[in-house]
């Protein structure tokens, strides 16, 4: 379940990433997307970081700076986000949701108090949830009409 691409010498074209994360997965993945584009000045590259267990993913980023990956699942995508020492301040005082503060409280640490957030998004509620990591990573540039 949730078994991620990994045949780095096969590089997925937008038609099997569809078929591969499904048509929810897909369409909340589709949103992500318009959202960070109405956010920020947005560049998106499909690469295969960080060795053969993460896989193929979209590395979204604003200008030069990275926000987040979203690794493709079957059935499924992971948001990643690395929020930074920086950037926690912005977390706190947020409005997270239950899921939102288990997802920080298990993150992968990173510096003195940031770290590596992965988010599964499986319903909006998850898409929620990782727009509001990204956002304390980067403030958007311009108010999204979602």
């Amino acid at each position: 379940m949730y078994e991620r691409m990994l045949n780095k010498q096969q590089i997925p074209d937008e038609a099997e990433i569809k078929v591969y994360v499904g048509k929810a997965a897909f369409t909340r993945m589709t949103a992500l997307e318009n959202i960070l584009s109405s956010e920020y000045d947005l560049k998106k590259e499909l690469r295969f970081p960080f060795g053969n267990h993460y896989g193929w993913g979209m590395k979204y980023s604003h200008k030069t700076m990275h926000l987040c990956y979203a690794f493709f699942e079957k059935d499924a995508f992971t948001v990643m986000v690395q929020v930074g020492d920086r950037q926690v301040s912005a977390l706190i005082g947020e409005r997270m949701s239950k899921q939102a503060k288990r997802l920080w409280n298990e993150r992968y640490p990173c510096g003195d108090n940031g770290g590596w957030v992965n988010v599964r998004i499986l319903s909006d509620l998850d898409l929620k949830d990782a727009l509001l990591f990204i956002h304390a990573k980067k403030k958007p540039t311009s108010i999204s009409i979602n």
